[in-house]
């Protein structure tokens, strides 16, 4: 867990804020607490998201659905707020990490029983599911939380909130992880409960070999060999190598139902092998002193320990409850020496499942609400610009992220071709014929042909005016205003009319930075007209299609505006800084 940066919220809704977890394709995750001490995770949709109202259709038609979910080894929503300026949805917090954390810091798989209770427990936790009518659609190790009480299932609903909304799906945001997505999510056949059987299968054959069942040197052929390849199970044996092989059925129809996956890996029940012990030594330790970190931390008391970066994923504690389970608490399982694991540093984020400290709070805290500009910047590119959010903070880094535009990817893999969703990648220039303009273009492949018009008078034909030149930077807002979008640096040098102008960078509320390259189109007397594109180098999230921007002189400064709608038209008045 992370400190809270000085500009990011102390508190969201009724809860006062602890510490940041991570961040998601949503949105960043906060550890908080009640006025009554409760411990909860809150995660805070991502700011562009609040300016698309079918966003806050599908996001409070999912949260009602999540509410719905209540049972053992499930993790269900304890409150949430469609309609604030930021979306928010809390959880109860649950202590334990990932199991995709579990594994990595191991360094290898979990013990066969411990892999037996995890798959009884997610099996009972998807009938459960299943039963409602529902779908979780993205089973996967990060979406695991090894607790002392059981596995818990995590994430339910909340991501396809953002189904459907191309301009607005972001990095990790889409529904599905490539290599446990079942074949029909994929080749985009209707998905049914079926499908998380499937990704039940991968995420019990990683947990059991320290692998994925499915790897590949690209998206591409990752998901070609998810359709059409068998798993890879390495040394998985006995009756849990039958049950993995059943469940990575490519027809759905030959698949187990959950109820017959718990039933053959546990037949007493998940509660029962639970309460007997299941985890190793090793992550018991883990979990327990991570309960003790928890009941000494205290709420931010406005002593700002400035950003901190947060590149990687959280993977620990995210959401949950702990799930019902019977009174006891169970002992380490350490009955082999090969069970054990390496008990080194606490991964961060790892606390404990329903502490319920006193709940006091420091004197003279005065928490804010969670605004669109709460949010700090770190240092370093951070993964967040989506369209809808053209910038945020001047804070240089590298490797940001931002808006996607298209989820479908097209896979052409030994002459394959299937129509796919992703949740992370776009990848373009798969089939044969396609180009980088068909799919939304990028600086690099966008060539925009010279513009016949007449430069303005006092405007040379092959020069941009002195007063347009150097570095400019200013605060920006999108759709007329309503909504902060942070600050973006223009820099311009000479240029005639069909060459590069300079670049614009932009850095959202989250501190995801997307490059554009400008090029010049029009001289005027009153302004500059340019086209704007993002650079190919910049990450799939970022917005590559052209659009048209405005430069106009403003007293001393430039105002620039921007004609992409899907972006909200940002516009913004920029200083001269160089």
């Amino acid at each position: 867990m992370q400190p809270l940066g000085g500009d990011e919220p102390t508190a969201v809704g009724p809860y006062r804020l602890l510490g940041r977890l991570g961040s998601g394709g949503m949105g960043r995750v906060y550890l908080g607490r009640s006025a009554g001490g409760r411990t909860v995770a809150v995660k805070i949709v991502h700011p562009h998201f609040a300016l698309d109202e079918e966003f806050r259709a599908r996001f409070r038609r999912e949260v009602e659905a999540a509410r719905r979910v209540g049972g053992a080894w499930t993790a269900p929503v304890l409150d949430a707020d469609p309609e604030a300026a930021v979306p928010w949805v809390a959880t109860a917090y649950a202590a334990g990490p990932s199991l995709a954390a579990a594994v990595t810091d191991a360094g290898g798989p979990l013990p066969a029983h411990t892999v037996r209770v995890l798959g009884a427990g997610l099996a009972e936790a998807l009938a459960a599911v299943h039963e409602l009518g529902l779908v979780h659609r993205d089973v996967k190790p990060s979406n695991v939380l090894l607790t002392l009480d059981g596995p818990l299932l995590i994430d339910f609903g909340i991501a396809r909130a953002t189904d459907g909304t191309a301009s607005l799906t972001s990095t990790g945001v889409s529904v599905g992880s490539p290599g446990y997505m079942s074949p029909e999510q994929i080749v985009g056949k209707g998905v049914t409960g079926a499908a998380d059987v499937f990704s039940l299968g991968a995420v019990l054959a990683y947990a059991a070999t320290g692998e994925p069942p499915f790897s590949g040197d690209s998206s591409a052929a990752l998901l070609y060999k998810v359709v059409h390849e068998e798993p890879e199970l390495g040394p998985l044996d006995g009756a849990l190598r039958e049950v993995v092989e059943a469940c990575l059925a490519k027809e759905p129809g030959a698949r187990p139902t959950p109820g017959e996956v718990g039933r053959r890996l546990a037949p007493d029940g998940a509660a029962r092998s639970v309460a007997a012990g299941w985890l190793p030594g090793a992550l018991v330790e883990q979990v327990s002193r991570s309960a003790v970190r928890l009941l000494n931390l205290e709420t931010a008391d406005g002593v700002s320990s400035g950003p901190v970066a947060f590149s990687r994923q959280a993977t620990v504690g995210e959401f949950g409850p702990a799930p019902v389970m019977p009174g006891t608490v169970p002992e380490p399982r350490d009955a082999r020496p090969d069970d054990a694991q390496p008990n080194g540093a606490q991964p961060n984020g790892a606390q404990p499942n329903g502490a319920q400290p006193n709940g006091a709070q420091p004197n003279g805290a005065r928490p804010h609400e969670a605004r669109p500009h709460d949010a700090a910047p770190a240092s370093g590119d951070r993964p967040g610009k989506l369209s809808l959010s053209v910038a945020a903070a001047s804070t240089p880094g590298e490797g940001g992220r931002g808006r996607r535009v298209s989820c479908t990817v097209a896979l052409a893999v030994a002459g394959a071709l299937a129509a796919v969703t992703v949740g992370s990648v776009v990848v373009f220039d798969v089939l044969p014929g396609t180009s980088r303009d068909e799919t939304g273009g990028s600086a690099d492949a966008y060539s925009p042909a010279p513009s016949a018009s007449a430069p303005g008078e006092g405007s040379p034909p092959d020069a941009v005016p002195a007063r347009y030149l150097g570095t400019w930077e200013g605060k920006a807002g999108a759709l007329d205003g309503a909504l902060p979008a942070g600050t973006f640096r223009l820099t311009v040098h000479k240029a005639a009319v069909g060459e590069e102008l300079g670049t614009l960078r932009q850095t959202d509320l989250l501190g995801g930075v997307c490059n554009d390259v400008l090029t010049l189109k029009e001289v005027t007397a009153k302004q500059l007209v340019v086209t704007s594109v993002g650079r190919k180098t910049n990450h799939a999230g970022c917005n590559p299609k052209p659009h048209t921007v405005r430069i106009t002189p403003v007293g001393d400064d430039l105002e620039y505006r921007s004609e992409s709608t899907a972006e909200g038209n940002p516009e913004a008045r920029l200083s001269k800084v160089e």
